[in-house]
């Protein structure tokens, strides 16, 4: 296995879809002489030329009417947002068009279309620039959506989406691009809709997607290390389809649980967990599900404060200290 970046392992899944299939190609903001903002697309206008690799003006809704439009005529788009708050603008492309075509042409119209960029929290890009998207767009019926923590994830899950022919929204870890990681050689593709346990443990199952699985992992770390409690970790990796079975399993074998999301946690993707964990697991429970989340305030500009906003192992680790009775 290659040990490659999560950026490196998205430029691999672009590029080894657009060599497999003519019908794909990739559009958004600087993704062509810009190479993308976050470097993502670096090689491919080179290799593929303008008109696969296209550069759009600074016109989110616009740009990704054009791919439901190209999506509906046989073509596989990968729409790439600069970032997924500049998304915002193209809300009604996304849940309007692409996710309702299938349904109100009854069926006549495909829509097979990636839309793609960084999201959540960064370092200091304030109110506007680090929003979590993840529950506006899960609660979409006609979307699928994906949240790969990993460079594996993120090259196999981008690989399953692109040839899905539904609507994916694939949202990328803004401070993940440089995380590196093991990679298998030759084709490798994830399903959509499956999570996977990071870390096998017997105590206490954590449920966690993007970002904070490796929050996740670091807070079972320190647990096994000084608490002696074994933490297993559940890497939702797609939103929707949300893989209940995995985690019901995972709470079963450890009859306790603490959801973790960077979000905000008003009708956030740890509620449904949550829910679906009462619901699905109640007898199995040793002690009340927690929830570790963002905090319910616009993200602050200060580092200090920033760091508050979003949780790090510390909140993970009092959680589970809370639900195994140690605190």
């Amino acid at each position: 296995m290659a040990v490659i970046t999560y950026r490196d392992a998205l430029n691999r899944a672009l590029r080894e879809e657009m060599e497999r299939d003519d019908s794909v190609f990739l559009l958004g903001e600087e993704v062509g002489e810009y190479d993308g903002a976050y470097k993502v697309s670096k090689g491919l206008l080179d290799q593929f030329g303008e008109w696969r690799v296209r550069d759009t003006p600074i016109a989110e809704n616009g740009f990704a009417g054009l791919g439901v439009g190209a999506a509906m005529v046989g073509l596989r788009p990968v729409v790439e947002f600069m970032t997924w708050n500049f998304a915002l603008l193209a809300y009604d492309a996304i849940v309007n068009s692409a996710a309702k075509m299938y349904h109100m042409s009854g069926g006549q119209y495909n829509v097979p279309i990636v839309f793609r960029g960084p999201g959540g929290s960064a370092l200091q890009l304030a109110a506007q620039h680090s929003q979590v998207p993840d529950p506006w767009y899960a609660n979409i019926p006609g979307l699928k959506v994906c949240a790969p923590a990993t460079p594996a994830d993120a090259l196999g899950l981008l690989k399953s989406a692109i040839r899905d022919d539904d609507p994916v929204v694939f949202i990328e870890g803004e401070l993940l691009y440089n995380v590196k990681g093991e990679v298998p050689d030759g084709e490798h593709l994830v399903p959509i809709g499956v999570a996977e346990v990071k870390r096998p443990g017997a105590d206490v199952t954590i449920v966690a997607h993007g970002k904070m699985v490796h929050v996740a992992l670091q807070a079972a770390e320190h647990l096994a290390k000084e608490l002696e409690v074994e933490a297993e970790v559940v890497d939702l990796r797609s939103l929707r389809p949300l893989d209940t079975a995995s985690v019901i399993e995972s709470v079963h074998r450890t009859h306790r649980a603490v959801v973790v999301e960077e979000g905000w946690p008003i009708s956030g993707i740890g509620a449904q967990v949550v829910d679906d964990i009462q619901r699905e697991a109640f007898d199995s429970l040793d002690a009340p599900v927690a929830r570790v989340s963002g905090l319910d305030v616009p993200m602050h500009y200060a580092r200090s404060l920033e760091k508050l906003i979003v949780p790090g192992p510390e909140p993970v680790i009092e959680a589970v200290k809370h639900v195994c009775y140690l605190d």
